[in-house]
Formats: structure tokens, C-alpha cells, sequence
């Protein structure tokens, strides 16, 4: 099987593990509740397994990225941590008390650490210009996965059989439902799933640029051929080493003996990338500082709108239910269908991201995003902290509020994520991604118990988190200018499009 064949593979069981991600979600949450109740819980119990779920990632996230750093792959990673999806789910299957289904969330919480090598292995497989098209089309999956979730519950709800001593119901079957689902997906990253080897890295780089290079030579050769060659073969070498990839001879370009002696005669034996290549994928975190890392500007603007954005959206999602209830009667068929809309417009978002990120900076993108939440922010603190006006008007103000709100989540989501993967090292990049992920899971959890406690005081609830946004939007304007790809690549960059 060639390398492009199993590159698409890869990427599509990748896709495949985030969209049962996201139906794990969606036909989880909405029975979970009356489950346990008929286990006798008390109403915290429906927190306390919420939370843990998110609870348990936020740990497991780092700890899986850093393996992943350590060891230089990713797919036994995912094959361990679907067991936890598996063991997990099939407790909550079980469901015989109330604290087995709320350790069953806290296992099955512990596969989602995965994601953080996952999104390593996608930062180490991409080039920078690729990769938030990339990350746009994975985040996609989760949003399409959370959208025909609730569809499965249709025939879930109907099951009522039992299998030995195990009873099959509409609260127990969305257990036993997912536990087959990641087995299957277990199979699926068995054989559609391959660790690219480092080289793919250069070659998807090099496969972007050979075309400016060629004609960087090309110019070289007429204005002076002695003089001029040496800067490409630089460029190659810089271009090579920066992606930690094993320098090979391009067959396109000519070298006289002497320019390449020049040349390699210029080039310190720090920066000899086979060398480095090699020493730094034994030990990625030989000279790695935690402080160094993560307490940069740049880092701390990006790790601030991963908190901010998912502690606003989750409590807003706690919000909504209660809200639709108080002022329009609203049940579960009105709600999912809900959800369902929300759904399908933030699949176009990210849709519509994936194409704008292809033609303006993450930057831009990540202020477009921001500035439609500020907006939303605004809105909700006006209208929907206490409506006006008849039902069409306190309809309308909550439809345009939902609106706004689920519009900026894409371009906040896929920029910030986009952005974090290329200011942070690239050889601890699972670790770093198991930091920015644990912040979010932080953020899910506060989210809720945020706005749990102040539904019936929406004007402190809201104004906190507008005052949140306002924040985020400051330390934007003032990062605007470091919320690039670090210099050394860009320089590269521009040394090999720039001829």
C-alpha cells in the first residue's frame, strides 16, 4: 500500500474516533439523568458524573500526550485508551448502582485522553499551512457525530430484552450501544491506522514548496551559477532540518562538489539535522521547561480563549434547557430539535472555516470568531437574561442569541487549536496538546456548576462571562502580534516563496 493511500486511511480512522466522540455525547447525556434516578440517585449525582467524565480526561490527556512525545507514536496509544471506552461503557451498561455508573463515566473519561496524541500526531503530520484546514475538518466530525447522536436513541429507546442477567432498556442500552461502537473502531485503527514515519513531514513541506524552489534555482542558474546555488541548498537544508527530517538529495537541483562543500563547511554541527533528528526524537524532553513553554504570551492568549470559550459555551448549554422550559414550554422534542439546528450550523461553520483558513491568518480568523461572541455576549446580556415583549419577540431575541453564540464557536475553536500547535515545540507537541485540552476540560466542568447555581440570576451569570470575553478581546489586541508561527520558520517560508 503506498504512503498516500494510508495517509487518507489515517486520517478517516481519525475522523471516525472523534465522530463516536461526539455520538457518545449525544446519546449519553440525554438519558443519563432518568437512569439515575431509577438507581435512587440524589440530583448531584447527575453533576458528579458529568463532571467525571471531564474529570478524568483532564488528567489523562497529558499523561497520553506524553507518552505519545516520548515514544514517537500514536496508534497503540488510541488502541489502549479505546479500552477505557469499551470497560467504561460496558459498566455503564451494567448499571447495577449508582456508583458503578459513576465510575463508568470516570473510565470511559480516561480514553479521551487520546485525543491529545492524536492532536500531536496531526501538528507533526501537517504543514502549518495545512493543518488548520486539517484541524477544521476533525473538529467537524465531533460537531457531525453530537448530530446524529440523538438519532440513535430513536430505536435505543425501544429496546427492552434481557441478555443473561443483564437487562436491556433505553437506559442501559446507550451503554452496550457504544461499547460495540469502539470495539468495532478498535478493529478499524487495527488496520486502517499507521504511525507516518517523521520523513512524511518533510516530503508533505517540501512537496508545497519544491515548485518555488525550482524556480529559486532556475534564476539562480541564469544570474550566476557559482554564486546563486548555494542559497537554495541552504534553504533545503534549513527547510529539512526545521521539520526534524532526514536531509536527502534532491534530483531536481544541480550542485557543483564545491558549492556543497562550501556549504557544509557553513553548517554547525548543532544544527546538522540528522544528528539533531535523532537525539531529539530519543529524548523530545531532554531540554523542555514547563515554564518556558507554557508562560509565554502568546501561549497563555491561547490556553485563555480555550478556558473562556468552552466555560461560556458549556454554560450556556446548561442555560438553555431551563430557559426554553420557564418562557416557551419547551419539552424534549422541541429541544433536541434544537440541538439538532445548532448542530448542523456549527458543522457549516466549521465548514466555512476550513475554506477561510485557507486564505487569511489564524489570527484574523480567531478576532472574526471573538468579535461574533462579544456580540453574542451583548445580546444575551440584553435580551436573554430578561426577555420582552410578547412570545414571537422573546422567541426571536432567543433565536438570534443561539445564533451568534454557535456562529463564533468554530472560528474561536479551529484558530486558537491551529495557532497553540505552532507556537508550542513540535516534539512535545502531545504533551502540550494534553495541557491545552485539560484547560478545556477545566472549563467544562466549571462551566455548568457556573451557571447550575444562577439560573434564577441570569444578569450576574451572563455579566460574568461577557466580562470573560472582554478580557480575552484585551489580551488579543495586545498579543495580536505575536499570535504567529515562530520567526524561524516563517523566515524559511518567505526564503523559499519569496524568489
Amino acid at each position: 500500500m503506498d504512503d498516500r493511500r494510508k495517509r487518507k486511511l489515517t486520517f478517516l480512522t481519525i475522523g471516525l474516533v472523534f465522530l463516536l466522540s461526539g455520538v457518545e455525547y449525544a446519546v449519553i447525556l440525554p438519558t443519563i439523568w432518568r437512569y439515575l434516578q431509577t438507581l435512587e440517585a440524589a440530583p448531584y449525582f447527575l453533576g458528579l458524573a458529568l463532571s467525571a467524565f471531564s474529570f478524568s480526561g483532564l488528567l489523562s490527556g497529558p499523561l497520553f500526550g506524553h507518552w505519545s512525545d516520548r515514544t514517537g507514536t500514536s496508534k497503540k496509544i488510541i488502541l489502549f485508551a479505546n479500552c477505557f471506552e469499551i470497560i467504561g461503557n460496558f459498566m455503564y451498561f451494567m448499571g447495577f448502582s449508582k456508583w458503578l455508573l459513576l465510575s463508568s463515566r470516570l473510565v470511559a473519561g480516561i480514553g479521551t485522553g487520546a485525543g491529545s496524541s492524536i492532536f500531536g500526531f496531526l501538528t507533526r503530520s501537517t504543514t502549518h499551512e495545512d493543518r488548520a484546514t486539517v484541524f477544521a475538518a476533525v473538529m467537524a466530525c465531533r460537531q457531525a457525530g453530537l448530530l446524529i447522536g440523538p438519532a440513535f436513541n430513536i430505536f435505543l429507546r425501544l429496546c427492552d430484552f434481557h441478555i443473561g442477567p443483564f437487562v436491556v432498556n433505553k437506559y442501559t442500552a446507550p451503554g452496550l450501544f457504544m461499547c460495540l461502537l469502539w470495539i468495532l473502531l478498535q478493529l478499524a485503527v487495527l488496520f486502517m491506522y499507521w504511525d507516518l514515519p517523521p520523513l512524511e513531514r518533510g516530503k508533505a513541506k517540501e512537496s508545497l514548496t519544491s515548485r518555488h524552489r525550482e524556480e529559486q534555482n532556475e534564476k539562480g542558474f541564469v544570474e550566476d551559477e557559482d554564486n546563486e546555488e548555494e542559497k537554495p541548498l541552504m534553504g533545503s537544508q534549513e527547510l529539512a532540518g526545521s521539520y526534524g527530517s532526514v536531509v536527502t538529495s534532491n534530483s531536481h537541483t544541480y550542485q557543483h562538489p564545491t558549492a556543497v562543500n562550501a556549504t557544509m563547511n557553513h553548517i554547525s554541527p548543532a544544527s546538522s539535522p540528522v544528528p539533531t533528528d535523532s537525539h531529539e526524537s530519543s529524548s523530545p524532553f531532554k531540554n523542555f521547561s514547563i515554564s518556558r513553554e507554557f508562560l509565554r504570551e502568546e501561549v497563555v492568549v491561547l490556553l485563555a480563549a480555550q478556558f473562556i470559550t468552552l466555560f461560556n459555551q458549556t454554560a450556556l448549554e446548561t442555560m438553555v434547557t431551563p430557559l426554553t422550559q420557564k418562557f416557551f414550554g419547551y419539552g424534549e422534542l422541541e429541544n433536541s430539535i434544537m440541538y439538532c439546528l445548532c448542530g448542523v450550523e456549527v458543522i457549516a461553520g466549521f465548514l466555512f472555516v476550513r475554506w477561510l483558513s485557507q486564505r487569511v491568518a489564524e489570527r484574523v480568523v480567531l478576532a472574526i470568531g471573538l468579535t461574533i461572541c462579544n456580540i453574542s455576549g451583548v445580546w444575551c446580556l440584553i435580551f436573554l437574561a430578561k426577555p420582552i415583549g410578547g412570545f414571537p419577540w422573546q422567541l426571536t431575541e432567543f433565536i438570534i442569541g443561539v445564533f451568534l453564540q454557535v456562529l463564533g464557536l468554530p472560528f474561536v475553536a479551529v484558530a486558537q487549536v491551529s495557532l497553540f500547535s505552532k507556537v508550542t515545540a513540535e516534539k512535545t507537541q502531545g504533551f502540550s496538546q494534553g495541557v491545552r485540552r485539560s484547560v478545556g476540560g477545566l472549563a467544562t466542568i466549571l462551566g455548568p456548576l457556573w451557571a447550575g447555581g444562577l439560573t434564577e440570576n441570569m444578569y450576574i451569570m451572563m455579566g460574568v462571562m461577557m466580562a470573560l470575553l472582554v478580557l480575552l478581546t484585551m489580551m488579543l489586541a495586545f498579543s495580536y502580534d505575536r499570535l504567529v508561527a515562530p520567526a524561524t520558520e516563517e523566515q524559511v517560508d518567505e526564503s523559499v516563496s519569496g524568489g
